[in-house]
């Protein structure tokens, strides 16, 4: 195949089964100017993919991470290197039962085909279960065994016969970087001993290597290698004759997740995989270059065996497989996989060194899955598949630390097959990121989850007294187990609260970043969906979108002077977008320098709400908060208190208010003005938890939950945000002529008829008794007084029509509903 201009010069390192899938990927869509660099020998690399035991069960609570299963069912089939034998992963409590119940409806939601199913069952399909210890079942027909390194070879022969190149047994020893007067440079080439390989892109698929790779151009990848001990017992007599090839299997993959457990046939042998065993890290860099000869049994992620982290999983292997009884440990080793902070892999391109990628911590389940998004981003700027669960900007700094990136890393490794609730925080470490206003929290009884290091007060204990005095049309059903973790009927009163008095609210780890410059208009306007232009004390709420229309952020754009925004963005994701972007800019026109600032860490702010807050501030500003002195989406400076602030008049929960914003030395005394000021007209602290109701209540969107980059404005109900009039902006070709009438799906407002079912998010919705859609955000409605959902349904449901949503496997009666639910004419809001 001749190479195509068009195509840059690309350079993979890993042979592994992701680095040899993306080449093949990179083919498929006409790139052929392609190397792949492997410090180990082609036929056996010695990484992850060299000893994996291969079993892929797709469904999982990430929608990102069950479809790049899927594709990776699909594509290695295509390559008949999938033995399509179904998995079956069994309950011995109730806890895990009825967890598979909620596992079925992700399964549902994300159309894997699956069905729970009792005892008896299990034991049809699985016969060598121990029927007693069996409540029931997940299967899952399409789950089976992934033939890793013989897809890796088929790869590799397919990829060359198109020109890709391999270069074995050659260690990369760093990347060459051509550095510019005002970034951190271009790649051009992979160091080798061999010398350097030209390159225009360089991807690392090195998995557990990766760290070293990506310290080659100063970026930190947050993974940890840690060791996971397989076994393969002796012959067993009842797999005999059931397998026709040494390595065969006819029974479907087996999870015993109530003790960590996960099974396999070899032929007449049964390999077992362990993760009930303490966490073992490894630093990559002390094993040392691969050897020229690399085995099954010499290779550098497979570690020496420790038969005492064994004998508990091998005593409850007999337990759920009697026939393992009169078996015994043939071999067994501790094989090295990467585990990152939050268990999802680490995919995209470096902040700052232009032409650099990663795809690391990737498992063979989600590995053709994966490589598909990383060619999809490369040849066509995004991906099908949303890639904020594992972008590789998605993590704050803290969280990049080498401690956290251990303990955390850690952490995940023994909670792999627990049942975690949805809102469960990490129990270590905590504390991290505090807001100014922590201290006061505390005294008042704050209670804390956790996300992005940063503690956050879901409600408050000082409220508690409130319930005695809450509306009979207030009160808050009583919840189930499961929606009760981590919820609190304080929540309804701070809600009724806000409604009705004045509630101060934390908004302080929301992301800020000040966008600045004489080329900050222009970045601005190419990059959002809204028009930035007008006069400084505007705010303007805006998209951010890919090339293909799909929303990957929403942020408000407050031009606080001709040069200087603060942007209210969706985390570190947004940081580097914006960043990168500001850096392409300058490099074109030296002029049109734009300086992008994270102020999040040195600020605060403070949400007052309610339809009291004017007479709050007022007691204690002399600066105009009437409509007239400050509308709706305008801010100005003001004094509060004494304290120098950036008001806002902004509020995501539908009542009269402002978000106001000061420095992180002052945010303490700012508290304390507005608290104190406050008390008159029964001012209180409130939480998150009355946040999101509150927010949903009035149909307001999160970005990553109600939409993503698999979603266009029109779909998620946000058409208004886009000005067409505006001559360009990134992704504007792609939705060109569509309208509110244009989609075959829409997000819609979902209430629950009985008024007390709760759901949580990510349940399957049905229409006419067929899975249509998925819960994207849930909460109680405590002003309307019943549960509310939002999901994606086909644009032929519509409003008045009944559907329903599937919780822990019961139907719940729900209505779609015009939406907001409250306040549709925005009269609170604007005062």
């Amino acid at each position: 195949m001749t190479v195509s201009q068009a195509s840059p010069r690309v350079v993979i390192i890993g042979a592994g089964i992701v680095g040899t899938n993306l080449a093949d990927e990179l083919v498929q869509r006409g790139w052929t100017n392609i190397t792949v660099l492997d410090q180990g020998p082609l036929d056996m690399p010695g990484g992850s993919t060299s000893h994996a035991p291969g079993l892929v069960f797709q469904t999982n609570a990430s929608k990102t991470m069950s479809l790049f299963a899927k594709y990776t069912v699909q594509k290695l089939l295509s390559l008949d290197c999938f033995n399509q034998v179904g998995g079956l992963e069994v309950a011995t409590t109730e806890a895990r039962y009825e967890d598979l119940k909620r596992k079925l409806g992700y399964a549902q939601s994300w159309g894997i085909e699956a069905r729970l199913i009792d005892a008896a069952e299990c034991k049809r399909i699985y016969p060598l279960l121990s029927e007693e210890l069996v409540i029931g079942g997940l299967h899952i027909p399409s789950d089976g065994l992934a033939l890793a390194a013989r897809s890796v070879q088929l790869l590799i022969e397919r990829t060359r016969e198109a020109g890709v190149v391999y270069k074995g047994s050659t260690p990369v020893t760093g990347i060459a970087v051509e550095s510019t007067e005002h970034d951190g440079g271009k790649v051009t080439g992979v160091q080798t001993p061999d010398g350097v390989v030209p390159a225009d892109i360089v991807v690392s698929c090195a998995g557990f290597w990766g760290v070293e790779v990506g310290a080659m151009v100063g970026m930190s990848i947050p993974l940890l290698p840690l060791a996971h001990q397989y076994v393969k017992t002796g012959p067993v007599a009842e797999l005999t004759g059931r397998n026709e090839l040494p390595n065969g299997a006819s029974l479907p993959i087996l999870r015993h997740q109530d003790q960590d457990l996960y099974y396999r046939e070899h032929g007449e042998r049964f390999g077992i995989g362990s993760y009930a065993h303490r966490p073992m890290p490894v630093v990559a860099a002390d094993l040392g270059l691969t050897p020229k000869q690399v085995d099954e049994h010499n290779m550098p992620s497979r570690l020496e065996f420790t038969p005492e982290d064994f004998a508990g999983p091998w005593e409850a292997s007999k337990e759920i497989l009697p026939a393992l009884r009169e078996a015994e440990i043939e071999d067994g080793f501790n094989g090295i996989f990467s585990f990152t902070p939050d268990g999802g892999p680490i995919v995209g391109q470096s902040r700052d060194v232009e032409g650099f990628y990663v795809a690391e911590a990737v498992w063979v389940t989600h590995s053709a899955g994966v490589a598909r998004a990383v060619a999809q981003l490369l040849t066509e700027g995004n991906s099908e598949i949303d890639l904020g669960e594992c972008d590789v900007d998605r993590f704050e700094d803290v969280q990049l630390a080498p401690s956290y990136v251990s303990e955390t890393s850690q952490q995940n490794f023994v909670e792999i097959y627990d049942v975690l609730h949805p809102l469960q925080p990490k129990e270590s470490p905590r504390n991290l990121r505090v807001s100014p206003f922590n201290a006061r929290h505390r005294e008042l009884g704050g209670y804390f989850l956790e996300g992005g290091g940063w503690e956050r007060p879901y409600w408050f204990e000082a409220n508690a007294p409130l319930l005695d005095e809450l509306p009979a049309e207030w009160q808050p059903p009583a919840r189930d187990a499961w929606s009760a973790r981590y919820s609190s009927p304080i929540a309804a009163a701070e809600a009724w609260k806000t409604r009705t008095a004045v509630a101060m609210y934390d908004m302080t780890p929301l992301k800020r970043l000040e966008i600045s410059g004489p080329g900050a208009v222009a970045l601005l306007q190419k990059l959002t969906t809204g028009d930035v232009s007008k006069k400084p004390g505007a705010v303007t709420y805006c998209l951010l979108l890919n090339e293909h229309g799909g929303i990957r952020s929403d942020i408000t754009v407050a031009r606080l002077d001709d040069e200087t925004f603060q942007v209210g963005a969706n985390g570190s994701i947004d940081l580097a977008y914006f960043a990168r972007e500001a850096r392409r800019q300058r490099e074109a026109d030296p002029t049109q320098w734009a300086q992008v600032r994270d102020i999040t860490g040195g600020t605060c702010c403070i949400g007052l709400w309610g339809p009291l807050a004017r007479e709050v501030v007022s007691s204690i500003s002399s600066d105009d908060f009437s409509n007239d002195g400050l509308r709706y989406f305008r801010a100005k400076k003001a004094t509060v208190g004494g304290v120098p602030v950036t008001v806002m008049r902004l509020s995501y929960v539908g009542e009269l208010g402002w978000e106001i914003y000061t420095t992180a030395d002052n945010g303490q005394r700012l508290w304390d003005v507005l608290w104190q000021a406050g008390q008159p007209h029964g001012i209180i602290a409130a939480g998150r938890a009355a946040f999101s109701a509150l927010r949903l209540e009035k149909g307001y969107r999160s970005w990553g939950t109600d939409m993503t980059t698999e979603h266009d404005p029109y779909e998620a109900g946000l058409g208004f945000a886009v000005k067409t009039a505006k001559e360009h902006f990134v992704g504007k070709s792609a939705i060109e002529g569509w309208t509110e009438e244009t989609p075959g799906r829409r997000l819609r407002c979902l209430t629950v008829d009985d008024g007390r079912s709760i759901v949580l998010g990510k349940e399957p919705v049905f229409y006419k008794d067929e899975p249509v859609g998925y819960v994207t955000s849930a909460a109680y409605g405590y002003t309307i007084g019943k549960p509310i959902a939002y999901a994606y349904l086909p644009s032929t449901v519509t409003e008045g029509d009944a559907v329903e949503i599937e919780y822990f496997g019961v139907r719940v009666r729900a209505t779609v509903t015009p939406e907001p639910l409250f306040d549709p004419e925005m009269k609170r809001l604007r005062g």
